[in-house]
């Protein structure tokens, strides 16, 4: 492939040369990739998580430095074939490494344009041939990887192909294939024969990747692989405890899916036929709405019922904080009283004070004001915010630090209501690590094709119940705290149409925000 491309010694030189004034741009190359395949749904749901797409990055910019130093061996060769077959193996779409390589390019001609003069063009040219041939080479390795798989797909079916196809083919279409629920056969070892189209859509596991595997470890979460693993095998050997469970699957990209299966036991003799039908219904979103619809029910009753007892208490404790200001400028006056009688004082009237913020908060959570929403840079409001909260990190001794992508978004948003989301998340999370007398707080940003995520992640002890009803008003984990600051985070992130949910464990917590791009023209 060398020699059809005219790769040559003198190409090899250009590429060296071209190597340390393109290094300090592979980082950003890098980045900017990733956050390119973030806005596409197919390359965006290969990724499970931030820590694989860190190492994503990592090897993205050693495979850059490879391509640019060599030596263009046979070793060399081996290794680009590895990243062919591993993109198959994480689903990738084969039409994105030619968008990629198509960034590539860019960005390293951009660089020879820019740094070597009169070697620029003949660079330009020993850099196209170079990733010419690593498209190749990887195009052949897909080729090969899915060569294989198919292989392994056939030796698979082969056995029951002939015998079993003319039996259920018409009914498999008509009956299984198109329904709207996900349907999954096992034979009696609980191994999957069957696996309609709704169940691939809900997995995002294809059927050739499950067939022949076991039902616990192509489907369930490991938090429920030994408790529902034991009934779903019971099942398949006609043991059926119980026709109804409310269970979940585990996806391709790492998520976990709510299913509610119902299971039909039908024998048959053969060890190898389906036995066991469990026909699923994905209940995740519905459950979700249900959550929300409940949250925001319990939110309006007790909103109503702060409203009420706010204007009653109100007034009274307007009327003795005057009071206590005449009383206290009286016994100036008179020079009758004595400190520990002004401190008394002083005292009652700060106790007033500190009980009319509390009823000004009751009454913001209980009526909430009407969003004003403009166009918002992201960058600009978590950098605000980070600058309010910069003097409390100082003095607990917390570092505040922003995790942003390279490209900005704006978003519709009421700014102010949505700085309040912020100032609150990041002084509770620097109150956390206040007993440590250390720490660090990351604001993270991160672009999903339709929604856009907002984090803020703290090292401090954790939550010591992760189920704890932290949005429920007036719940608190604070000796003197109100209980309404996440409750009304919570309202106004949903005001946005968002969504916010917490993960915690020691040393790490987590509030995620989520709020959805609106995409126009």
């Amino acid at each position: 492939m060398k020699r059809y491309v005219r790769f040559s010694d003198e190409d090899a030189r250009l590429l060296a040369e071209l190597l340390p004034h393109a290094e300090p741009h592979f980082e950003r190359i890098a980045a900017e990739f990733y956050e390119r395949a973030r806005e596409h749904e197919d390359a965006h749901k290969v990724f499970t998580g931030e820590p694989q797409v860190d190492r994503l990055k990592r090897s993205l910019v050693l495979w850059m430095r490879r391509v640019l130093a060599g030596p263009h061996d046979q070793a060399y060769f081996r290794e680009t074939c590895k990243i062919g077959r591993i993109h198959v193996r994480v689903g990738l779409p084969q039409h994105y490494m030619f968008t990629a390589m198509a960034l590539i390019r860019v960005a390293f001609e951009e660089i020879a344009d820019a740094r070597m003069g009169q070697k620029a063009r003949r660079a330009r040219i020993a850099a196209s041939k170079m990733l010419d041939l690593e498209l190749g080479i990887m195009i052949d390795a897909y080729r090969d990887e899915l060569q294989e798989r198919l292989q392994r797909i056939t030796a698979l079916e082969r056995e029951q192909a002939d015998r079993a196809l003319a039996k259920t083919e018409h009914r498999y279409m008509q009956a299984v294939e198109l329904a709207r629920v996900l349907i999954v056969g096992l034979d009696a070892d609980a191994r999957i024969r069957l696996f309609n189209r709704e169940a691939e859509r809900v997995t995002e596991l294809k059927r050739d990747e499950v067939v022949g595997r076991t039902f616990v470890d192509a489907l369930l979460p490991e938090v429920l692989a030994e408790e529902h693993g034991v009934l779903i095998e019971d099942a398949a050997q006609g043991r059926l405890s119980t026709e109804a469970l409310e269970s979940a699957v585990r996806t391709k990209s790492g998520k976990v899916r709510e299913v509610k299966w119902q299971l039909a036991y039908v024998p048959v003799e053969a060890d190898n036929e389906v036995v066991l039908f469990a026909i699923g219904a994905d209940t995740t979103d519905q459950n979700a709405l249900a959550r929300r619809v409940r949250q925001s029910e319990k939110l309006a009753a007790v909103g109503t019922l702060a409203a009420g007892l706010a204007h009653e208490i109100r007034n009274p404790l307007n009327g003795a904080a005057l009071h206590v200001t005449f009383l206290e400028r009286g016994l100036k006056r008179a020079g009758s009283a004595d400190d520990e009688t002004l401190e008394a004082v002083k005292v009652v009237g700060e106790e007033i004070k500190r009980l009319s913020e509390l009823v000004s908060e009751f009454l913001d959570f209980a009526r909430p004001q009407k969003l004003q929403k403009r166009a918002v840079s992201i960058r600009a409001l978590c950098e605000r915010a980070a600058q309010i909260v910069a003097p409390d990190a100082a003095r607990a001794n917390v570092d505040v630090k922003l995790d942003l992508p390279v490209a900005d978004l704006t978003l519709d948003l009421d700014p102010a209501k949505m700085e309040q989301v912020l100032l609150n998340l990041l002084k509770n999370a620097i109150e956390a690590q206040e007993p440590v007398g250390f720490g660090t707080v990351t604001v993270r940003v991160r672009r999903q094709p339709r929604q856009e995520i907002i984090e803020i992640e703290d090292e401090g002890p954790g939550l010591a119940d992760p189920h704890a009803p932290i949005f429920d008003p007036f719940f608190s984990t604070k000796p003197t705290g109100t209980g309404l600051g996440l409750a009304i985070v919570h309202r106004i992130v949903t005001d946005h149409e968002g969504a916010i949910d917490v993960h915690s464990h020691s040393g790490r917590t987590i509030f995620r925000i989520t709020l959805p791009i609106r995409l126009t023209g």
